[in-house]
Parts: C-alpha cells; sequence; structure tokens
C-alpha cells in the first residue's frame, strides 16, 4: 500500500509517499481502509518534532481518518468488516489503509459522506469538549472564538450556536471572517486591523464576554482575558500563534474568572464514557443541520506534502482533506 512517510524531521516538502507493508490488526484494534483523512494543525507540528507526543521514525503523519473497516482484530467487538467509521489516530492516517485501536473509532453519521467524516471528528469533538464539558456555556451567554476561521474555530462557532450562545468571531483577513458569518458568527472582529478590546466592548456595551475559546495563544490571549466578565472562562485549547502567552495571574483574582485548560486527547482517554456522548451528540446536531464541516480543498494523497504546507502556511479557512 501507498503512505506519506516522514523519514526525518523537517518541512512538509520532506516527505515522501512510499510503498510499505499493510498493516495487521492485533488484539482490539481494527484496520480501516482509507477513503479520506483530514489535516489538523498538530500534524504540521509532529513532522518538525515541534508537538507533545513524538512517534518514533520513520513514520505516516495524520490524526484523522475515514472509510470502511477492512478486517477486526481479536477481542474487538461491535465493527465487522466494510462498516462506514471515522477514527482518531494520532499518526498514521495519511496512508491507504490505517492500524489504530477500536476505541478510537465511530460509526459514520447517517448522510455524511467520507471527506465531511474526516473532517468532522476531532475538530467537533474538540470544540464540543471544550464548550460544553470545560467551559460549561449557557444559552444567551457571550462566546469569543479565537483563530475562528480554522477547523476547531468554525466548529466552536457552530457548536456556540447550537448551545444558544452569542458568538463573536475574531480571524486575521476579511476573507475568513466572511467564512465565520456562513458559519453563524453574529459579531465580527479582524484582529489584523482593529483593537480587540475596544471592539468587544463596542459590540458588549461594555458588559464583556462570558467564554473565550482560544486555539491561538500568542498575543491574543491577554486582551481576550481581560475582556471576560466575572465569572468568566477562558478555554485553552491551543497554541497555534507558535507562543506560548505569559498571563498576569491577578486578573484571574479581580475578574473572579477561571483559566481551563482543553486537553481532548487525555479526555477521551480518560473519561470514555463521556467522550461517547459527546460523538452522539455531534451526530444528532449534524443530522438536525446545525453542524457543516467546511472543507477548503481536498488533494489527492499524493499530494499531502503540498496540503501540509497550505496549513503551515495558515491559509486554510475550516478543514484540508486528502482523498484515496
Amino acid at each position: 500500500m501507498r503512505a506519506v512517510v516522514c523519514n526525518a524531521y523537517g518541512p512538509p516538502e520532506s516527505l515522501t509517499v512510499e510503498e510499505v507493508a499493510s498493516p495487521i490488526a492485533g488484539p482490539g484494534e481494527v484496520v480501516i481502509t482509507t477513503r479520506a483523512a483530514s489535516l489538523n494543525f498538530p500534524d504540521v507540528l509532529i513532522i518538525q518534532n515541534k508537538y507533545q507526543f513524538k512517534p518514533p521514525l520513520p513514520f505516516s503523519p495524520g490524526s484523522e481518518v475515514a472509510g470502511t473497516i477492512k478486517t477486526v482484530g481479536p477481542e474487538v467487538k461491535g465493527f465487522t468488516p466494510g462498516d462506514r467509521v471515522m477514527a482518531f489516530t494520532l499518526y498514521g492516517a495519511f496512508a491507504e489503509e490505517v492500524k489504530t485501536e477500536a476505541r478510537r473509532v465511530n460509526r459514520i453519521p447517517a448522510g455524511m459522506d467520507y471527506e465531511r467524516a474526516a473532517a468532522f471528528g476531532m475538530t467537533y469533538a474538540t470544540s464540543d469538549h471544550a464548550l460544553r464539558d470545560r467551559g460549561v456555556l449557557q444559552p444567551g451567554e457571550t462566546l469569543l472564538v479565537l483563530g475562528a476561521a480554522g477547523g476547531v474555530g468554525i466548529a466552536a462557532i457552530e457548536i456556540g450556536k447550537a448551545l444558544g450562545a452569542r458568538v463573536i468571531a475574531c480571524a486575521s483577513t476579511d476573507n475568513k471572517l466572511a467564512v465565520c458569518r456562513e458559519h453563524g458568527a453574529d459579531e465580527i472582529i479582524n484582529y489584523a486591523t482593529e483593537n480587540v478590546r475596544e471592539r468587544i466592548t463596542a459590540i458588549t456595551g461594555g458588559s464583556g464576554i462570558d467564554v473565550v475559546f482560544d486555539p491561538v495563544g500568542g498575543a491574543y490571549t491577554e486582551p481576550a482575558l481581560r475582556s471576560l466578565r466575572w465569572r468568566g472562562r477562558l478555554l485553552v485549547v491551543g497554541f497555534a500563534a507558535g507562543e506560548i502567552p505569559r498571563i498576569p495571574l491577578n486578573l484571574t483574582l479581580l475578574k473572579g474568572c477561571a483559566i481551563v485548560g482543553v486537553f481532548w486527547g487525555e479526555f477521551t482517554r480518560r473519561e470514555p464514557e463521556r467522550f461517547a456522548e459527546s460523538i452522539s451528540q455531534l451526530g444528532r446536531w449534524f443530522s438536525e443541520g446545525r453542524l457543516a464541516p467546511h472543507i477548503t480543498a481536498t488533494f489527492p494523497l499524493e499530494r499531502a506534502s503540498e496540503a501540509l504546507a497550505l496549513m503551515a502556511s495558515r491559509q486554510v479557512k475550516g478543514k484540508v482533506v486528502l482523498t484515496v
């Protein structure tokens, strides 16, 4: 089978497409015949040795796949060959066949094609865990989404609206903000040309925001934190800007607010029942038409390097998908 291979850490163009042996399912594992695999920002980091999880070289990147079950290993229950599934793999998804633990696999919701299934699970499940579980977002509250035109950002907009919140989307270009509007954002802020705190004050009439969804970090975290209302929550999702911000902790005291970590991968391992509930809820919202993954572009597997370079340059709105 063909697979995208990282033989040495480096930029996207250092990846190769090679013929490798097909995987064999062990106890508790399945092998999936890949139909689509989506890109996530950690895929850009992991091939450069900049991510907290470091698979042994050589490896195939890719953490999200959709396809059909090819084989099931011993001790696997609930799946049979031919089942339409999506899975979270940590790495290895950019290949024609992918082996992963059965606990990481979910059935594709009715009416969802493979491309959208590959673009759905990780981003929407991360945002759902952040907003419902960690942020306890309530109807009528105001949600600020940083990096709102990215995969998790668009998911956060849609889930925020499904929960009955008022959503303010922040992104770096008017083009990206137009996509945020399409997915339900009530208000928008271009943080490349506008003062974030001043715009939040104007939009909210000086009352501030209840929850910040922050997958960006860098220079935007502190202004967002300073704009929180009493008992507000800042959700730390990631650091796409590349810089981990240093926060004056006295702000949490003065506002009675909370800075809350969102580690979705560990959540799925430690709390599988709540994770399963999250996936079920997301499936229901999708069936109701409330969630619609935004796919910027699709590339064939052999152009994975080009797709990753596009993501690394921060030109992506929503998700990019590889098709097989």
